[in-house]
């Protein structure tokens, strides 16, 4: 029942539960046709429900000690029987960095900045892992961006980078889509980043306590099957430690707010010719242990 997108010709989609493996425990957001929307624990092949009560991804991350491991197996599910949402589907704030990997900057023609340069993305951008990318109906330069996504827990202000381990809840794949004619518009970029749609993220997010170094994990990208990115997030100029730092200082960080994290090379305004998304194009996100997302660009109606 897992809602996925149909495929570009050629371009075979894996089950979602086909990195699950040995990995630890994550938090997930699905539905059933019986079961309204709600969170669970999945943990290994099997989906703990909790209680439809808790709706706010912020009660859930708070109570996250309680309410693992989870108990008993009765009314358990697998993951084949639900359709899998964004985990957290109106974060209070989304960040995201520019120009964060070697890479991507020397493509971007431009130098390395002495600065982190963040841009927000709308909550309403946030997508599902399998949902539908909107192409606007005008003529359009969409593009991808395979980004690990950092989602805050404890968060806080002013806090330190010996802090800032301690402020994340866990991690999830993300896509930085982009609408490239509205983000060179101006000199703000928010616009081009907030698109409905363009922040699909999930399929889940793992624990950070498990989730292993967040700087030593393989991130591609594929469109149409065809390999687009690949890297490793130890190339990131300012590491994720050094983000939540910068940004505590200038705000509260809270629970379930997401920061993603930065691109490598290899996105489509990059190539020659420049290859952006059409109607019909399969976008495939995988980041090594935290499974994938993988989302089929449709002509908005």
């Amino acid at each position: 029942m897992q809602n996925r997108p149909a495929c570009a010709p050629g371009w075979k989609l894996q089950p979602p539960d086909a990195l699950v493996g040995d990995f630890p425990l994550k938090l997930v957001r699905f539905s059933t046709d019986d079961m309204p929307v709600r969170f669970g624990i999945l943990d290994g092949e099997t989906i703990a429900p909790l209680d439809a009560k808790m709706q706010d991804a912020r009660e859930v991350i708070a109570r996250w000690d309680e309410l693992v491991p989870p108990k008993g197996a009765d009314g358990r599910l697998g993951l084949g029987e639900v359709t899998l949402l964004a985990p957290i589907a109106r974060p209070g704030k989304i960040f995201a960095i520019g120009l964060n990997y070697a890479d991507h900057i020397a493509e971007s023609q431009l130098g390395t900045p002495e600065h982190q340069v963040w841009f927000t993305k709308a909550p309403t951008a946030v997508n599902g892992p399998y949902d539908r990318i909107e192409i606007p109906s005008e003529p359009s330069a969409v593009d991808y961006e395979a980004e690990l996504v950092a989602v805050v827990g404890k968060g806080g202000r002013d806090l330190t980078r010996e802090q800032a381990a301690g402020a994340v809840f866990g991690y999830c794949v993300g896509n930085d889509v982009t609408e490239r004619a509205w983000q060179h518009r101006t000199p703000q970029w928010a616009l081009g980043k907030s698109f409905d749609t363009h922040a699909p993220i999930g399929p889940w997010i793992t624990i950070a306590e498990g989730a292993g170094d967040p700087h030593a994990l393989d991130i591609k990208s594929w469109v149409n099957g065809e390999l687009r990115q690949s890297s490793n997030t130890s190339h990131l100029v300012f590491d994720i430690w050094d983000q939540i730092a910068h940004l505590s200082h200038a705000m509260t960080l809270e629970a379930g707010d997401l920061i993603f994290t930065g691109t490598p090379g290899g996105i489509g305004a990059a190539m020659s010719p420049r290859q952006f998304l059409q109607p019909g194009d399969v976008v495939r996100v995988e980041i090594e242990g935290l499974g994938f997302i993988e989302n089929i660009a449709a002509l908005r109606s």
